[in-house]
């Protein structure tokens, strides 16, 4: 069962280990304030009537929503709490399946890698893959984000 967990500088961080975040349902709302946010009012995310009659029979998440999602996933998991300097990117992220209105997701979070880096003595590479399924057990979301995890002082 997913909890919330301590944070964790570089040093507690080992390859291999992982996190599962709690679950969230996806509510209409998160469409709209996604679109507002951004500005991405596409007819297939927004408009009901449209997409009943597209590809997916209903609207789907915009992709940039899904993966925000997998972060704030990550986020609520008290992992990166304080301890996280930044995001530096991703070498892959696939949505194999759409979030539709309604769907419950949560995650698994595995660090993959761990660099000490040359260039800083204040905090270290960490790579997190990260796969994100609905309530069917369906992936939505899988990558790789990369972190700078601030070192213990």
């Amino acid at each position: 069962m997913p909890y919330s967990y301590e944070p964790h500088h570089f040093e507690d961080l080992a390859v291999g280990q992982t996190f599962e975040s709690a679950g969230r349902t996806v509510t209409e709302a998160d469409f709209a304030i996604h679109s507002m946010f951004t500005g991405d009012w596409t007819e297939l995310h927004t408009n009901k009537e449209y997409s009943e009659d597209g590809p997916f029979g209903e609207r789907i998440g915009h992709g940039p929503m899904t993966f925000i999602l997998s972060t704030g996933l990550f986020q609520r998991t008290g992992v990166v709490e304080r301890t996280v300097v930044a995001f530096l990117g991703m070498n892959y992220m696939d949505i194999p399946n759409p979030v539709v209105i309604g769907d419950t997701v949560s995650a698994e979070y595995e660090v993959t890698d761990k660099r000490d880096l040359e260039s800083r003595d204040d905090a270290g590479l960490v790579v997190i893959d990260t796969e994100m399924t609905n309530q069917d057990g369906e992936s939505v979301f899988a990558g790789d984000m990369k972190f700078l995890f601030k070192t213990k002082e």
